[in-house]
């Protein structure tokens, strides 16, 4: 089924309910139904085939929504690229997806009317462009039904964040979207009365298919912000028409310190921390602050959304849960070989939702799986008896230090329990003597006084003496991603740099 069918069946039965709020604005599913066929007719009026691929690289908006399911509705592939890239970062990516047209904002205008002659980009649509959005829209039919498109199509390519080299473009088909998101509405028991803010940005995956497109098929509302701001995040939540919360372990750890928590938080029945692994100790913090359990589950950019989920009924914290229905997960060694119960090693999976491969990458596509369908994560992870999933750290941020092997996660666990932080990151720097030596980066608290003598002496209580950082050092601020993810490798690479 394509997925922009699920719009179809809300709008069949909530015409009159809010499907989108952007600001002061909002929209009926059946406005929002009517725009996305016109600007879906009217792009197959400029020529656009089934197949064909169409880029959107703007900021969140009340298009970017409609955008997306036009174009899936006309049988072409979103390309979702990031608002924030830089003028060689998307001439690469074009280059890579060849899109015949674009959506773009104002912003972006010149840097991609600066590209579009080399790249075989034909038309883009713009606000302030030559082509404007209402323009396509008035050209386009309202009454329209999408076109029919096979499960293994192409939907949508997502590129990852591309820790070497040239980033990878994920291809998710019509059922590696459509299965997660109903997957995600079940188990958050999402219904027509809920309203999910989505303040992450639209071109990543968890925001556009575990928020958006589950909150769509279930006829529930979905306001997006522009960004993440703070102050505008917590205005919008404490006017208490929010029901769902999504954010990253950053926002909900500066969340933790403020005053009025509880009230701010009144009229939210669920709250959802992705990205990155959130330390137990801030999910405690904000259980006791607002009585709501911080829910968690495990997936990527190539599992299309999450594979395991840590349930509304059976919690159980610093766990991602178990898997959702359709799909399994194994924990495999570095030859391949399945472990046990309770064995810690690659977390490995399998089910409907896992991509179709890499986009011209047939190599990395074959290396990315076991048997061509156990897709490998690069996470290390352990299963226990009652299918809880637990992540440790990803394999690739392993310290391994005198021979010992340190995760940082666990070193950042521990560091969390000290009051006075607010903020940290374990990566491992090269050392003469102990191979790596484990490195922890620290964000006070504000007006709190905190040393790299008084946390060692609180660290060495808690861990092994190899897992103590030997060096710390506060900063106050880290570099994070446009979804607000702590860029580690980033951290690493400038520590590498001061320490040539």
């Amino acid at each position: 089924m394509n997925v922009a069918a699920n719009l179809e069946t809300s709008t069949l039965y909530f015409p009159k309910s809010p499907a989108l709020v952007t600001g002061e604005k909002e929209m009926t599913y059946a406005e929002f139904n009517d725009r996305t066929n016109r600007l879906a007719t009217g792009l197959l009026k400029m020529g656009l085939r089934p197949g064909e691929h169409v880029a959107i690289c703007a900021s969140n908006s009340e298009e970017w929504p409609i955008s997306y399911f036009a174009i899936l509705k006309a049988g072409g592939v979103v390309i979702s690229l990031a608002s924030l890239l830089s003028s060689d970062e998307l001439r690469m990516l074009l280059e890579h997806s060849k899109p015949r047209f674009l959506f773009t904002n104002s912003e972006r205008l010149k840097d991609i009317d600066g590209l579009r002659g080399n790249q075989g980009i034909e038309k883009v649509i713009c606000p302030d462009g030559d082509i404007t959005f209402d323009h396509v829209i008035s050209s386009g039919l309202s009454s329209f039904r999408s076109l029919e498109r096979d499960r293994t199509d192409t939907a949508v390519i997502l590129y990852t964040g591309g820790t070497t080299g040239m980033p990878k473009g994920v291809m998710l088909t019509h059922e590696n979207i459509n299965h997660p998101a109903h997957n995600v509405a079940f188990c958050e028991r999402t219904t027509q009365g809920d309203r999910a803010l989505c303040a992450l940005p639209l071109h990543h995956v968890f925001a556009v298919v575990h928020i958006m497109t589950s909150t769509i098929m279930s006829g529930a509302c979905l306001e997006i912000l522009p960004g993440f701001d703070m102050e505008t995040v917590l205005s919008v939540i404490e006017a208490g028409q929010v029901t769902k919360f999504f954010a990253v372990p950053t926002v909900y750890t500066r969340f933790v310190t403020l005053d009025h928590l509880e009230h701010i938080m009144r009229n939210i029945r669920y709250c959802f921390c992705s990205g990155s692994a959130i330390a137990v100790e801030i999910m405690r913090q904000w259980k006791e602050r607002t009585g709501l359990n911080m829910h968690e589950g495990y997936g990527m950019t190539e599992t299309a959304s999450a594979v395991t989920f840590n349930h509304m009924y059976r919690h159980v914290p610093g766990s991602v849960g178990t898997v959702v229905p359709g799909c399994e997960v194994q924990i495999r060694d570095a030859a391949g070989n399945i472990l046990e119960i309770g064995k810690e090693g690659e977390v490995c999976m399998r089910g409907p939702n896992m991509m179709k491969g890499y986009l011209n990458n047939p190599e990395a596509t074959e290396e990315a799986f076991w048997e061509k369908v156990w897709l490998r994560s690069g996470d290390i992870g352990v299963l226990d008896e009652d299918g809880y999933l637990t992540i440790v750290d990803r394999l690739k941020d392993l310290i391994i230090t005198g021979g010992e092997n340190v995760y940082p996660r666990e070193v950042e666990e521990a560091i969390y329990l000290n009051e006075g932080v607010a903020e940290c990151a374990v990566i491992g720097a090269p050392d003469k003597v102990w191979g790596e030596r484990v490195v922890a980066y620290i964000i006070p608290k504000v007006d709190v006084s905190i040393t790299a003598d008084g946390l060692k002496t609180f660290l060495k209580t808690r861990l092994a003496p190899f897992k103590v950082p030997k060096e710390y050092i506060f900063t106050t601020e880290f570099p994070k991603s446009t979804a607000g993810k702590v860029l580690k490798r980033e951290i690493k690479r400038q520590h590498l740099e001061k320490n040539k």
